[in-house]
């Protein structure tokens, strides 16, 4: 499956693209709000699972008019708990340390954050979970998906499209990097997905990817422990990372990686 073989849609924000794999139908919707959202719709026989909800006011309004009257069986709360208004009768799925990383933790420190800064455009209401998983096999309209826990949350395998799910890759932007362990645990994650040979790599803040840009994020990532190794300091840190990438987005994320880097 080639990542840029879709179809789009437009929606009143953002827009969608459709892959057609046959029986299966992967729908991304490139939300357009501050954080680049990517949120993933997976449609069998007309009924669909939601991927990661939006969280962001105009973001669910687009969403849940493109899924008006169409049956939704469950949506897969991992990285992005926020957003409650959307679907609220839907059922919820999740893992236990993905409810703690959202209620309490990390995502939760993330989710007070974006409140401060966004103020009434994000939604800051956390989903409350109908169903928790454990590792492994779990069928969701018709659909399976295998359940890779993380140090987070959890990660998706989607067999039926060959297709995996992660919070972050993003092959020309920064990512948040946690220093040189939390880098080097990437990198043997996206060599993993290179090894078992998925089509598509999806991810909450980019379009879909494939292996080649599984690749260059592995360089990417390489070179910032490099540069790291070379530095006293986050802002000489940064300022080499900016030299040598500087068609990068997502300074803010480097921000972040400098912070871990050098505290």
């Amino acid at each position: 499956m080639n990542k840029r073989n879709f179809t789009t849609v437009r929606l009143s924000q953002g827009e969608m693209h459709i892959y057609d794999f046959g029986a299966v139908k992967l729908h991304a919707c490139q939300t357009g709000d501050p954080l680049a959202d990517e949120v993933f719709l997976l449609e069998k026989a007309g009924r669909f699972v939601v991927l990661e909800p939006p969280c962001f006011v105009d973001s669910i309004a687009a969403l849940s008019s493109y899924l008006e009257d169409k049956p939704v069986d469950g949506i897969l709360v991992a990285y992005h708990g926020a957003g409650a208004s959307f679907l609220p009768g839907a059922p919820k799925y999740s893992t236990d340390n993905a409810v703690e990383y959202a209620k309490r933790g990390g995502g939760r420190a993330l989710i007070d954050q974006f409140a401060a800064a966004f103020g009434g455009e994000f939604d800051s209401g956390i989903h409350e979970i109908s169903h928790i998983m454990g590792e492994g096999a779990v069928t969701i309209g018709g659909i399976e998906f295998i359940i890779r826990r993380t140090a987070e949350a959890y990660d998706v395998e989607i067999p039926e499209i060959n297709a995996v799910y992660t919070h972050m890759l993003g092959h020309d932007c920064h990512s948040i990097v946690a220093g040189a362990e939390h880098a080097d645990g990437m990198i043997a994650q996206l060599k993993g997905y290179i090894q078992r040979g998925f089509d598509l790599i999806l991810t909450s803040h980019y379009t879909p990817e494939d292996l080649k840009d599984a690749g260059t994020k592995i360089a990417y990532l390489e070179e910032l422990k490099t540069i790291a190794s070379s530095c006293s300091d986050g802002g000489t840190f940064r300022a080499e990372v900016k030299k040598r990438y500087p068609a990068y987005s997502g300074e803010n994320y480097l921000d972040m990686t400098s912070g871990f880097f050098f505290p």
